[in-house]
């Protein structure tokens, strides 16, 4: 190979090396990167997705009380004794059972203890907490964070909602900020602050799992759905969100074993505040009522009733001569809005309508035969106590008759209507295999509506049950008991 060549393989040479170390030096720098991220990534991410509570805590656990109950009960020892027998006077057997029996037979009290929580609203010493907490209580003990403690009286109690507003005689306390519930987000960190168990200002951390919930037996309560940790003690004790604002009252847990299981539910405090501002003025909540039972709408429902989707709440039963008997509401009105607010579930309106100041003419717009009807009604209170008494019909009377649903139906005599306090409908004598029975009709109900028509007769029920074709939903208007509600059933021959 001659000089010139040689020069060029050297100069070839250098210049792939030059290429090799700059493409290694690139490398290098790359990895150094990712690396560089890979170490700092976790520490992102631990603070977008665990934020630190500590700060919340330190700033406002300190307006978080632990309250402890003491309710005295009276029992008598008669129920795990005999009584003294009545024996004369005169007896061999007087003074030894007089001696030896009467003592145990007489009443003794004794003390049954509870424990739950509460915080501080204001700093003269009013506090919020469960009304199950303090419910038939004769001491209230509250303790502060500080190891102080403190007599408190009850101001005021509200078992529809479970709020109790108590007051400890103290000044300069530290209180809570209130937050507005309705800037919830399902999915944002919250913290309960508590004494589960009696373990005092325990804090536990979770997220928003659901708002508005409905739970059984509340009617006026929008639950805030969680999955923090609460457990007995944590009762009355507040919910915050990650700015420190109190957003709700731990009040309620799913269980099945009496302990957590990833089902909490609080009061919005904004409910709670507004409950708590009538017991202090008045020592009782005053509630708009207006005189109707009521259904959630379904999907099968709303095409029943040719409705364009289920929203609003069915009314299964108007009280006679009540606010909504007056302002013309019947049995199968949708109500879609009152007082100018929607109705997207039944749940919506008691809330609603419990919030309305009794007195109030308001208007309400229901769905009726196809099309929107507004009305006035004047809202009425609702009592303390609202119950009814159940009643039960006996006896047969009239023909039975079969329907394509699997029943047999039968036609209720005068006196039977006038017990029931009914002016029409069948009485379902038996319930066969068959749509009916599948759909939850049971023996012993009464229909009274098919669809948007009273039933009166058997003919006019199978004439109507004839007339409806296959595959369309029906909705029969049931009560059993004193209960109405509608069935919705699909018809597939």
């Amino acid at each position: 190979m001659d000089t010139q060549t040689q020069l060029h393989s050297k100069s070839r040479s250098d210049s792939v090396a030059a290429v090799a170390y700059e493409r290694t030096r690139w490398f290098g720098t790359l990895v150094l990167c990712l690396l560089l991220l890979a170490s700092l990534l976790p520490a992102q991410l631990r603070a977008q997705g665990l934020p630190d509570f500590t700060g919340l805590v330190e700033k406002h656990g300190q307006a978080v009380v632990n309250i402890s109950t003491v309710q005295m009960q009276q029992i008598g020892a008669s129920q795990f004794f005999p009584e003294m027998p009545n024996i004369p006077e005169d007896s061999p057997f007087y003074e030894f059972f007089r001696r030896y029996m009467q003592p145990f037979s007489a009443p003794r009290k004794y003390e049954s203890r509870s424990l739950g929580s509460g915080f501080i609203i204001s700093q003269d010493g009013y506090i919020l907490t469960n009304a199950h907490v303090v419910e038939s209580a004769d001491e209230i003990t509250v303790k502060l964070t500080d190891k102080r403690e403190f007599s408190a009286q009850v101001i005021g109690a509200d078992r529809q909602t479970d709020i109790a507003l108590i007051k400890i005689e103290a000044d300069d306390l530290p209180t809570v900020t209130q937050g507005n519930p309705d800037q919830l987000k399902v999915g944002e960190w919250v913290i309960a602050i508590g004494s589960p168990f009696g373990f005092e200002s325990t804090v536990t951390a979770g997220i928003v799992s659901a708002k508005g919930r409905s739970l059984a037996q509340e009617s006026y309560v929008p639950f805030i759905q969680t999955d923090v940790a609460i457990n007995p003690g944590n009762s009355g004790g507040p919910l915050f969100n990650m700015r420190g604002e109190v957003v709700g009252i731990n009040s309620q847990i799913y269980s099945r074993t009496g302990g957590f299981m990833g089902l909490s539910f609080a009061i919005p405090i904004d409910v709670a505040a507004e409950v708590a501002n009538q017991l202090k003025l008045h020592g009782r909540v005053s509630r708009g009522r207006i005189g109707v039972m009521i259904q959630e709408m379904t999907e099968e429902l709303a095409e029943s009733f040719n409705l364009d989707r289920a929203r609003g709440a069915l009314v299964v039963s108007v009280e006679k001569n009540g606010p909504a008997d007056e302002a013309g509401i019947k049995v199968r009105d949708v109500i879609l809005k009152f007082d100018d607010q929607d109705i997207a579930v039944s749940s919506d309106l008691p809330r609603i309508v419990g919030n309305t100041k009794p007195g109030s003419k308001v208007s309400v717009s229901v769905w009726r035969n196809g099309s929107t009807k507004k009305l006035m009604v004047k809202v009425g209170e609702m009592p303390a106590d609202d119950g009814e008494t159940a009643r039960q019909i006996q006896g047969k009377s009239g023909d039975a008759s079969s329907s394509r649903l699997g029943l047999a139906l039968r036609e209720l005599t005068a006196s039977q209507k006038k017990q029931l306090g009914i002016e029409y409908g069948l009485l379902v004598e038996e319930v066969y295999e068959g749509i009916a029975g599948g759909a939850g009709i049971r023996r012993g109900d009464i229909i009274l509506g098919f669809n948007n028509q009273d039933i009166k007769s058997i003919k006019q029920f199978n004439k109507l049950l004839d007339d409806t074709k296959k595959g369309r939903n029906i909705a029969l208007l049931v009560k059993r008991g004193d209960v109405a509600t509608f069935i919705t059933m699909k018809i597939d021959n």
